[in-house]
């Protein structure tokens, strides 16, 4: 019944990780509602968009026309001006589309209404938006699986330390869905994403990449220590899943990928350089 109970526990626990990750990182969608009048507008602004087409951003403003929709957008980090487009009406939606940009190209947009001589511009401070290439569910679904397979297992095993439970084989699993979700499945994903398998070091500074393998290596000398049944298994136990913990506390996609627009290429890490035109 115990191990029933830790299973349940380390279930939940997992999913609230998963979720605070996604939830406060870079791409997570703007979400919010605003008064132009006595008209409510509700948005929902994306902040990532895959594939070949056009981002759509929409607004939802029932009741009457409003006097004008404007989507503003341009190049992130760039001197460009700003560009507007008007938005298209469609039943009580106001539609635009930010133009395709190359993988890992971002753009900044926010939207501008007037009702009468009532404005409003939302958000305040502009969306940033990554694009990036289609990723084949084959390999998305399963990296996903791998990835919260591997944190599932090392909260349980954190949860099997303090009753002191025998977890080298559960250590095992752990080691072997982290290697194949992080460092197999990973770099595809973010080939078909964003045109390069590894941009962690020694090529780059993705931190996702580079949280993944630190995590990989802390887990080693548990794995090695656990297997071997050597004193210290505990303790290096302990330490690679503290360090799991870290990881899955820092943002998704922070310092992720991204399309240098001045030198025409896909940088990484925390980016200095800002697009001037010439």
């Amino acid at each position: 019944m115990q191990k029933v109970i830790l299973w349940i526990l380390a279930f939940f626990l997992t999913v609230g990780l998963a979720v605070y990750q996604r939830e406060t990182g870079p791409t997570y969608p703007v979400t919010g509602t605003e008064m132009l009048g006595n008209k409510v507008v509700s948005y929902q602004f994306e902040r990532s968009h895959g594939g070949v087409g056009d981002q759509e951003v929409s607004i939802n403003v029932p009741g009457d026309n409003l006097s004008l929709a404007t989507l503003r957008y341009k190049r992130y980090r760039s001197n460009d001006e700003w560009t507007e487009i008007s938005m298209l009406h469609q039943g009580d939606n106001y539609i635009a589309f930010l133009p395709h940009q190359p993988p890992a190209g971002k753009l900044m947009y926010q939207v501008e209404l007037k009702q009468g001589e009532k404005s409003l511009t939302i958000p305040k401070k502009p969306v940033v938006t990554r694009f990036k290439g289609a990723v084949p569910m084959a390999i998305l679904l399963p990296h996903i699986l791998f990835m919260f397979a591997a944190l599932l297992l090392t909260v349980r095993i954190g949860l099997g330390l303090v009753v002191h439970e025998d977890r080298r084989r559960l250590v095992g699993i752990a080691v072997l869905f982290l290697g194949i979700g992080g460092l197999i499945l990973g770099p595809v994903v973010q080939k078909y994403a964003f045109g390069e398998l590894w941009t962690g070091i020694p090529f780059g500074f993705d931190l996702t990449d580079n949280k993944t393998l630190i995590a990989f290596l802390c887990w080693l000398p548990s794995l090695y220590l656990t297997r071997k049944n050597l004193k210290w298994q505990r303790r290096a136990t302990a330490f690679a899943v503290l360090v799991m913990f870290m990881v899955y506390l820092v943002p998704h996609s922070v310092w992720g990928s991204e399309f240098n627009y001045k030198e025409g290429k896909v940088t990484t890490g925390v980016q200095k350089v800002e697009v001037v035109d010439e």
